[in-house]
């Protein structure tokens, strides 16, 4: 007996991978699943600190939420955990609502999305423009942009507040604390990440030099290794060394946090209550709904690069209603899929969730035996990852000049406008405004295709031919049939050729029923022809066909 209710299966991608998993397989998802560990680190603790909350909230979000999703999601190598969209979020919740607060909107947005996953609404986020993804993302890295501003520059701000115009005004007002320390760590970390890819490329000039200098065997080698250690861990360490070392006045995780803690969280309850959750609305499905967008956009991603069978939506979003429900217990914030440690996870050799789980365990190994150091990193260096983040995560090519005039107008009303809402209000404003405006948008497209031709008119018959679809929003451009028929001679046979009439609702139906109407009162008689079998559906099922067979309205019948 079938149930009801479109169910989908929970079945996670990992069930599948583990059959004919080899050795082999193994120590290739062991060495994506360690690189992208080392990877995480930095970005955890950086994606927390801007968040406003404490760098442990990132690592403890990136160790659960990631082992959750590689172990339960519907794609073979996707990695979640905390992502730079939710930085703008998350600050809002935070300074609006409070810590406690923002822990029961992610359990609750988790629950929200596993049950999106449930009943099979995986594929309706793909449903979403591009231009709408487009606008808000790149409305999104300019706020991380400008929230980093503060920590690169080094200045004695308390607090930032939450909305973009009182972060400039502040940002504006405390130049006078500039720290040239601070901005110079920051430099230094955007520009080496930059140049790290490359320079120790065969072919550059710094390899040359390499080569003069260490000998042609000793350099290949360096090259080989170098290439493979991530370019946020190089900055991260060496910065940080660099700091230290030389006893710089800078902030750093230990001045303003204290520090790591070097043993596992702790299981807690928030205080939950439903007066809270229904004054939390707003955050809840905000974060449902980013992170669900997210998600599978890292995932269809994760399809293309990796070339390994299509991920599962449904499951995907039920992993990820997991992983949202389970970190708040433990202090963590809202997680999601990752493009950036996907990408590194497929590229450093990763074939199925198995490296997603090793990233996990192996961050948390990391951070157990070295939470003690994390206390000299400083925040300026944190602060010149997420810029080098803000700057790839953009799709700045799509607003070039060039871009723009390649596009429609509709393409550009919906992409910049999301971006300046996303930018002057917030995401949940932009995407809802952006949703509204591509129906809108979508309305008067699809009515613009429907045309009505006048063929002949030759007594007693006036015929007409319907193209496109008639529905609500094409309705009104039968009012000049209308009128052609009130003017014809009386007693004319009205045909509408409906060959090319592909679509018909309630609304295009009861425009049909005033033609009818104007055709009974010419003492004429109406025919419609060739009908596709959707619009003769609604017809017959309408009754409106046997008021044409009856020669009279259905209030007359």
């Amino acid at each position: 007996m079938s149930s009801p209710l479109p169910i989908a299966r929970f079945r996670p991608r990992l069930v599948d991978a583990l059959a004919g998993y080899d050795r082999q397989r193994f120590l290739k998802d062991l060495g994506a699943g360690a690189t992208v560990g080392i990877v995480a680190l930095p970005l955890a603790m950086a994606f927390a600190i801007a968040s406003g909350l404490k760098p442990e909230a990132g690592i403890w979000t990136a160790i659960i939420a990631g082992f959750l999703i590689a172990a339960l999601g519907g794609s073979a190598v996707q990695i979640g955990g905390p992502a730079g969209a939710f930085i703008v979020i998350v600050y809002g919740i935070v300074e609006r609502y409070g810590v406690a607060n923002l822990l029961i909107a992610t359990a609750c947005a988790g629950l929200l999305l596993f049950l999106m996953g449930l009943f099979r609404l995986g594929t309706l986020v793909r449903y979403v423009p591009v231009s709408i993804v487009i606008g808000f993302t790149n409305g999104i890295a300019v706020l991380i942009l400008i929230s980093q501003i503060k920590d690169w520059l080094g200045l004695a701000i308390p607090k930032m507040p939450a909305d973009m115009f009182s972060q400039l005004h502040t940002l504006v007002t405390s130049l006078d604390s500039f720290n040239p320390y601070a901005f110079g760590l920051g430099l230094a970390c955007l520009l080496g990440l930059f140049a790290w890819p490359t320079l120790l490329h065969d072919k550059t000039r710094f390899g040359y030099a390499v080569r003069l200098v260490l000998g042609r065997v000793t350099e290949l080698r360096a090259v080989r290794a170098g290439s493979r250690v991530p370019g946020p861990i190089v900055a991260l360490v060496t910065l940080t060394l660099v700091s230290w070392g030389f006893g710089l006045p800078v902030e750093t995780i230990g001045t303003r946090f204290g520090g790591i803690p070097d043993g596992l969280p702790a299981f807690a309850l928030p205080d939950f209550s439903w007066e809270t959750v229904k004054q939390l609305v707003t955050p809840t499905l905000t974060i449902a709904l980013l992170g669900a967008i997210e998600s599978l956009l890292c995932a269809r991603v994760a399809d293309q690069v990796s070339g390994l069978p299509r991920h599962d939506p449904n499951q995907e979003l039920m992993a990820q209603g997991v992983a949202n429900l389970v970190t708040p217990f433990f202090g963590g914030m809202p997680a999601t899929g990752t493009i950036a440690r996907t990408v590194t996870n497929v590229r450093a050799g990763a074939n199925s969730p198995v490296a997603g789980i090793v990233h996990a365990l192996m961050l948390m190994l990391v951070v157990l035996a070295a939470a003690p150091l994390a206390q000299h990193v400083p925040l300026a260096v944190l602060a010149g990852i997420l810029v080098f983040v803000a700057l790839n995560m953009g799709e700045w090519r799509e607003f070039s000049p060039y871009m723009l005039r390649r596009f429609s107008r509709h393409y550009r009303l919906l992409m910049l406008g999301t971006f300046f809402l996303t930018v002057v209000f917030d995401l949940t404003v932009a995407v809802q405004a952006g949703i509204v405006l591509a129906c809108a948008l979508f309305v008067r497209r699809m009515s613009q295709l429907f045309s009505v031709e006048m063929v002949s008119l030759e007594p007693p018959q006036l015929t007409f031919r319907l193209y496109g679809a008639l529905f609500f929003g094409a309705a009104a451009k039968l009012d000049p049939t209308v009128q052609a028929i009130e003017r014809a001679p009386r007693g004319m046979v009205v045909v509408l050729d409906a060959m090319h009439l592909i679509s018909l609702d309630a609304t295009g139906l009861d425009a049909l029923r005033q033609v009818h109407k104007a055709v009974l009162a010419r003492g004429g008689q109406l025919r419609i022809e060739s009908l596709q079998p959707q619009p003769m559906e609604a017809i017959v099922r309408s009754g409106f066909a046997d008021e044409i067979a009856a020669g009279r309205p259905a209030e007359a019948a």
